[in-house]
């Protein structure tokens, strides 16, 4: 939830990655296993024709019983990637369905939320402005908060992770923090459940 914090004016000069999920497609490795299952068929369906178009006076020859074990191992492996490819696919459709509710019930909480996480945003953003933080500082500031490595931000922001490190360190000097937890604790120590006796839990 800390990627909705900051509002749309603040901190112009930091871009964010989108936290928005984007629609799943088929991989191809699922295509490349259709396409051999397929194979697998036509060539038993052959095999099965060319055995029947030839008649073999006896079920027991060398030659026969080899094309029949060929069409029991074709029809075998497509059975076997078949079934593979049957789970795959509904594990796509589990993930995307678990996917679509957690952006639904994001969705519902920015909505809720909104007011506060525009209030929240202003506050990092001015707290931000005290601590005389540059842009490139706040942008890693920001990206820490949200939870984000420091190989993910380089990778985003196509800087060295050395470089990162160092806007970090920087960071944490002049907040005078010892750290990310310490980062995190500082805007967000203070956000608390309301109270309720159905939610307490007792510590012993």
């Amino acid at each position: 939830y800390i990627r909705s914090i900051v509002p749309p004016n603040a901190l112009e000069s930091v871009h964010m990655p989108d936290a928005n999920g984007h629609e799943m497609s088929g991989t191809p490795g699922a295509t490349f296993n259709l396409s051999l299952i397929l194979l697998l068929v036509a060539i038993a369906a052959t095999g099965l024709a060319d055995l029947i178009l030839d008649r073999p006076d006896t079920w027991y020859s060398l030659h026969t019983l080899f094309e029949i074990l060929f069409l029991l191992l074709c029809l075998t492996t497509a059975a076997w990637l078949g079934r593979g490819w049957l789970q795959a696919r509904r594990s796509v459709v589990d993930l995307r369905c678990s996917r679509d509710q957690h952006l639904v019930e994001r969705d519902a909480w920015r909505r809720r939320a909104q007011g506060f996480l525009k209030g929240l945003g202003e506050e990092i953003d001015g707290q931000m402005t005290t601590w005389q933080l540059t842009p490139t500082e706040r942008q890693t500031a920001l990206l820490l908060l949200k939870g984000y490595s420091h190989k993910q931000i380089a990778d985003y922001t196509e800087r060295s992770e050395r470089t990162v490190r160092q806007h970090a360190v920087a960071v944490y000097r002049k907040s005078g923090l010892g750290g990310r937890a310490e980062l995190s604790a500082f805007f967000l120590e203070d956000l608390l459940l309301p109270d309720n006796p159905e939610n307490a839990e007792t510590v012993d």
